[in-house]
């Protein structure tokens, strides 16, 4: 049980820290009116939205190894071929 005597004081600072801002913040952020809060809600809505459409992928053939092949054909050089 001494061992965890070290977490006591950060404990107690953060109980601290959560009862100050709970302290600041009780009166919050002021009220909005009615009104304004309507005002704005239709001028965001009325903003023409954008649309984003994801390009279909070509699904790669499972061959059940980790590496896949590229997608392009290798080209073969003169100096790949075999002399038979």
């Amino acid at each position: 049980m001494e061992i965890l005597l070290w977490l006591v004081p950060p404990v107690v600072v953060t109980a601290l820290a959560m009862a100050w801002v709970s302290w600041l913040g009780r009166e919050g952020r002021g009220e909005v009116d009615p009104e304004v809060a309507v005002q704005r809600m239709a001028a965001a809505l009325s903003k023409p939205q954008q649309t984003y459409v994801a390009t279909a992928r070509r699904r790669e053939r499972s061959t059940g190894v980790a590496v896949r092949p590229s997608s392009r054909p290798a080209q073969r050089r003169p100096s790949d071929e075999r002399a038979s």
